[in-house]
Order: structure tokens, then sequence, then C-alpha cells
């Protein structure tokens, strides 16, 4: 008796022949196809693509590797191990009918935010599942979705803002598997970049948290580095940014992760600096509490940010100008001498300030700077900062009384 064919699912055929995909291979416009069949769509002098009918500003073809394995891992499974051969199909439906949803307009708040809690949920069940959700591009439509529209006091402004609080977790989600790239959507739509600095601005602070984390993804990225220095330049969300950090607000440690991000770009200091930045992060510093300079990360990257932001002349006139911007530093020495950098940080930080300001050489000695760095010197820190260290102490030598040098 003849076996029953195996049921393909939609997600695994070519658009073009219908068949199993042999070699799919992706253009442009993110449709995928197999190569045989596309190669000879084009060949015939077509510049389009052949479902979406877009015309193609980029004829290049990529493997879509990520699809070549799933279809593998199916047919292993199949063909081993007596698999159910509708388990696939019936995770592709599910998959399909949840985009539906999501993006029908007949569709209200509450059916999408049901529909993004069943995404979530498949994002964090096995990676096959990822699979079909990276491959249908839900991290983009996610997106697009969530800065589509504006965020103001409308009716249904706190149904807006769980859904969108659902829609970046889900993106958050599937961020590590999807191109970071779709977040260019943002330089290229003056309309999302707009709703992206408003969503920031009036959501809540689960919102706030995710836009951070996304800052921080693309801050790495080379496709993004225009859209990074678009953000680094944008006043309201520099502004918003600080606002969160000064005030100690939900989201703060995000901000300064995110704020961080944006100053790795050297075009983008000057602005982050006229903000008031670095005041921002000496405020957060000094209101750490005690027990938190060791066994959190945050004060030690706003220290960070403060020594980068240090190259800009402005910078330094604000630690000199903030009550405690020296003090400040100086208390940093050496609380956080079990992590390098960060006493690295706050020691070169105090050598560019004191290089240039006697007051800021009055303030770190009267703020107790000898006593930090010898017992930093003391320290089981690294060779490079104790030996900056010392750099510090033959600069503020001048400054020393006679039982001081001789002390040092």
């Amino acid at each position: 008796m003849k076996e029953p064919e195996m049921a393909i699912p939609p997600l695994f055929r070519c658009p073009i022949s219908l068949d199993l995909f042999k070699d799919p291979v992706t253009l442009c416009t993110g449709q995928t196809y197999d190569r045989s069949s596309i190669e000879k769509w084009l060949s015939s002098g077509n510049s389009t693509c052949p479902v979406t009918m877009q015309k193609l500003h980029d004829s290049s073809i990529v493997p879509n590797h990520t699809l070549r394995h799933l279809i593998h891992q199916w047919l292993q499974l199949n063909c081993r191990n007596g698999y159910d051969l509708h388990y696939f199909q019936a995770i592709d439906d599910s998959i399909v009918g949840l985009k539906h949803n999501l993006q029908s307009k007949e569709s209200t708040l509450d059916t999408k935010v049901q529909a993004l809690e069943k995404v979530l949920a498949l994002s964090e069940d096995l990676p096959l599942e990822n699979s079909f959700l990276i491959q249908l591009d839900f991290f983009q439509m996610i997106l697009e979705l969530a800065l589509e529209n504006s965020v103001d006091q409308s009716s249904n402004f706190q149904e807006s803002l769980i859904f969108m609080e659902k829609a970046l977790v889900c993106a958050l989600k599937l961020l590590p598997f999807s191109d970071l790239g779709t977040l260019n959507m943002l330089k290229e739509d003056e309309s999302k970049f707009t709703n992206f600095l408003m969503l920031f601005k009036n959501g809540t602070f689960i919102i706030k948290k995710s836009l951070c984390h996304l800052i921080v993804a693309i801050s790495s990225s080379l496709q993004s580095k225009e859209l990074v220095t678009m953000l680094g330049k944008s006043k309201i969300f520099i502004q918003e940014l600080v606002h969160v950090i000064e005030n100690k607000l939900d989201g703060c440690e995000e901000s300064i992760r995110a704020l961080s991000a944006l100053s790795s770009l050297e075009q983008n200091r000057e602005f982050i600096v006229k903000e008031n930045a670095v005041e921002a992060l000496i405020t957060y510093i000094v209101n750490a509490p005690k027990c938190q300079y060791r066994s959190l990360l945050a004060p030690i990257l706003a220290m960070k940010t403060i020594e980068t932001l240090l190259v800009e002349k402005n910078a330094k006139e604000d630690v000199l100008n903030h009550p405690n911007g020296v003090s400040a530093i100086v208390k940093m020495v050496f609380r956080v001498s079990s992590d390098n950098e960060g006493s690295e940080s706050a020691v070169n930080s105090l050598i560019i300030v004191c290089h240039d300001f006697m007051q800021a050489r009055e303030e770190a000695i009267y703020s107790g700077v000898l006593s930090q760095l010898l017992l930093l010197l003391q320290s089981q820190c690294s060779e490079r900062t104790k030996n900056k260290a010392r750099m510090l102490l033959k600069l503020l030598r001048s400054m020393c009384t006679g039982d001081q040098k001789q002390a040092l």
C-alpha cells in the first residue's frame, strides 16, 4: 500500500514553484525563493519581487541558512522519528493566524494583546518555533505596529500603552535572532522616529526600559550608525534620558546604559554634554546607596560614561561646577576597586580635570583623594590602574603639604 505523502508546510514551499525548497535564498525585499526559480525569474528580465511586486533596488540573493536548517530538521524528524506529520503545519497555521490578527485593522487592541501574549509564549518555547517567527518577520512587524501610532491622551490611551508594552517585550525576545538593520525604519520614516521619541517620553517604565535595550543593541551595529547619531543628537530624547537618570526614576539604570551607548559615538558627545548629562550622572553617583557601589554596575557605568564625555571642554567645567562633582569621582576611586575599569575610569577622570583646573586639584585633595589612591595602590587592581594612580599622585604632589609629600 502506498504511504501517504508528507504534508509540506506552506512556509517550506517556494512561492514560485510551490515545491519544497531545495536551496532557499532571500531577496532584498525579505521574500524567500528557491534559488533555481528566482534565478530563472530574474534572467527572464524581471526586476521585481514575484510576491510583493516591489522594484528590486538590489538584485543580489542571500542564502537563507535558517530556513534550510529548519527544513532539514523537519525532514529528519519526519523520516527518522515518526514525528507527527501535521505538527509543523499546525505551528505554521497558528503563527500565520497570529500575524493576521496583529495586522488586521479589524482586530481590537484586546485581540492584538492576546496575540502578542501567544507570540511571547512561542518565543520562549523551542528554538524551532522561534525560526517560524523570524522567518515570517515578526520582529519587523511588531516594531512597526508599536511605532505606527503616536502616543497621546486619547480615550484608549491606557489600552494602547498595554499593547505597546507587550509589543516591545516581544520584540526584545526576538531581537537576538533578528536583523538589527530593521530598526533603520526609524531614520527612513520621520513619523516613526517622532513616535519613538514620544513613546519614550510618555510611555511606562517598561516601555522606557525596552526602548533603552533596543538602543544598546543597535549601538553595536555598524548598519545602524546613522540612527545612533540621530538619537544622540535628539534634544528631546537626551533630555528625557537625563531626566530619568537625575531623578532616579524607574528605568534609570537602563537609561544610563542607553546614554553610554549613544556616547560611544564621538559626534554625539557635544550634544549629550550640552543637555546636562554629566551633571545628571554625577547626581546619580552621589545619590546611589553606598552598598550598591560594589554590587551594581550602574554607578560604574555612569563613571565610565563621564570619563568618555570628558573629552569635551564643557564636560570638564560641568564636573567642576557641580557642588559634588570632584568629590563624587574621588569617592569612586576606591569604592569600585573590585572593578578595574571602574577604578581606572575614576582615576583617569580626575587626571583630566585636575590637569586643566587648579580648583579641581584643590577639591580632590580636600575630598581625600590621597588616601583613596594609596588604598588603591595597595589593592588587587590591575597594574595599569596602579600606573594611572601614580600619574595622578604625581600631578597632585605640587599641591600637597610637607607632611603629605613625605607620606607619598
